[in-house]
């Protein structure tokens, strides 16, 4: 069960990393679109990593949508962001040939744009290292995410494959803990949607009435000075 910030935001990966066990960062156009500020998009992505070490996973996602266009950008990521950056390549024909390629060439691939169970079960034959279902996506187009996610979580084990499943897009945490529930392997999440998870009155209230009662019984004195 592994969880990965879905941010590009160094604010939000700095502060909520101390709190949360992620495993890596995911990134796409659109958040770098809307997080980055007009900030060196290459520059963001290689702060991030310096950040996050090389024990977690970095993603991050390929614009072109023709075979040669995609390994060439796949290329240039790995050259100008780190060489062990997860190539986020669209689970298309196009970028099934490209990914075919880029296994060849020992370069991590996180198929994504995954709607359909023929989308994921390629991408499985293919050899991806992650595939990421569009968890709440999906939904519009009258698919039942659980059983998606579940679908691909049997083909994997079925065939001994080493595809991981990174479920994504998600409106809420009940999504993401059905995701969990249903096979996903890991789940990519905007941290503040974690923090909004811990923010609930009840949670509060029972921290509070811990410390009334110790203080009930010990006053203001904490436990490393009894």
């Amino acid at each position: 069960m592994e969880y990965l910030f879905d941010t590009v935001n160094i604010e939000d990966i700095e502060r909520f990393g101390s709190c949360f066990p992620y495993t890596g960062v995911t990134s796409n156009p659109s958040i770098l679109k809307k997080e980055a500020q007009g900030e060196p998009l290459l520059e963001t992505l290689r702060e991030i990593r310096r950040i996050i070490g090389n024990e977690r996973s970095l993603h991050v996602q390929v614009v072109a949508r023709n075979r040669d266009e995609i390994l060439a950008e796949a290329e240039s990521l790995m050259e100008k962001v780190d060489s062990r950056v997860y190539v986020k390549v669209p689970t298309t024909e196009e970028g099934l040939a490209a990914m075919q390629v880029m296994k060849t060439r020992g370069i991590g691939i996180t198929a994504t744009t995954v709607y359909t169970k023929v989308q994921g079960f390629m991408a499985i034959a293919a050899g991806a290292d992650f595939i990421a279902p569009y968890y709440n996506r999906v939904a519009y187009f009258d698919v039942d995410p659980k059983e998606l996610v579940s679908s691909l979580a049997k083909m994997i084990a079925k065939h001994n494959a080493p595809t991981k499943i990174l479920a994504a897009s998600f409106k809420n945490i009940t999504q993401v803990n059905d995701a969990f529930m249903a096979g996903a392997h890991c789940v990519t999440v905007p941290p503040r949607l974690l923090h909004a998870a811990y923010g609930a009155a009840a949670i509060s209230r029972a921290v509070d009435d811990f410390t009334r009662d110790w203080q009930s019984v010990a006053g203001d004195v904490s436990i490393t000075e009894l």
